[in-house]
């Protein structure tokens, strides 16, 4: 899997970056994209059995330096667990990406009390959790990058009631923060990525059917791939993006502009989809 980069190698030498949930899909592809511009990474999950092997499969990948550790964003004390930790090891914390979440296809009639607090607690409380905790231990007093990973929220998202409502608190919160942090040197973005060809769409029911019709929706007609997101959180956390602070980037080859008032025919054939899958997983 080769980055399509445009950046100078050791771009973020010197830098420790921070990326929950970086040991997989498009955590993983951002994860690589830091390696290969000579980043320390901190690559962060629940599981402490997958998140090493991850850690392992990047550092063979790319020989950078990353280390793999456990936590639960949902948890605060696990959370503060992690940043101390990183803190002690690292001394600072440049650049936090915001990727660990997850979320469930459910009508919303049949979404449970249940399912819906844990989808909030993980993918908006789990953001604000580490956000918080990263700005007391570094930020605040030395600056620093913040890129929160969401989905496209514009047009609403039939099936994704809970994942929908908790990533747009996401992006009012990274707008309000942005403004409050502006003055110290804190900047924070947020990235919609599209249907992205990830091995974690294969996590989902129907995914073949579901991805062939999202295909066809996309007037590139063709899916994302997790390098296509993470050349973006690469600009954003370097310095040519110190001036771009509290705005929603949507990586979806044209997705959420286009209805079906202007037909655009589809190649043909159109493309096979072929997941990304990444040598641990």
């Amino acid at each position: 899997m080769m980055s399509k980069s445009i950046f100078k190698q050791n771009l973020f030498q010197d830098k420790v970056i921070l990326i929950t949930g970086g040991g997989s899909g498009i955590g993983a592809g951002i994860s690589k994209v830091f390696l290969e511009l000579g980043a320390t990474v901190v690559i962060a999950s629940r599981k402490a059995d997958r998140i090493q092997k991850a850690a392992e499969g990047l550092r063979k990948l790319t020989g950078g330096k990353i280390f793999g550790m456990s936590c639960d964003i949902r948890d605060r004390d696990s959370v503060k667990g992690l940043v101390s930790e990183i803190m002690a090891a690292h001394k600072k914390i440049d650049v936090l990406v915001n990727n660990g979440g997850g979320q469930f296809f459910s009508p919303a009639e049949y979404i449970r009390d249940k399912g819906w607090d844990s989808v909030v607690a993980t993918n908006l409380t789990g953001t604000w959790n580490l956000t918080k905790a990263v700005a007391a231990a570094h930020m605040l007093k030395n600056g620093g990058r913040i890129v929160n990973i969401t989905m496209l929220t514009d047009r609403g998202f039939p099936g994704m009631a809970h994942s929908c409502a908790a990533r747009s608190g996401v992006e009012g919160m990274s707008k309000t923060l942005a403004i409050e942090w502006a003055n110290k040197d804190i900047t924070v973005n947020c990235i919609q990525p599209g249907i992205i060809a990830s091995n974690g769409m294969s996590t989902y029911p129907g995914w073949k059917a579901m991805a062939a019709q999202a295909l066809r929706t996309v007037p590139m007609k063709r899916l994302g791939g997790c390098d296509d997101v993470a050349q973006l959180v690469a600009f954003l956390a370097s310095p040519a993006a110190e001036y771009i602070t509290g705005q929603t980037w949507a990586v979806d080859g044209g997705r959420n502009l286009w209805g079906d008032t202007w037909p655009i025919g589809d190649p043909k054939p159109l493309p096979e989809i072929e997941l990304e899958k990444w040598p641990w997983e």
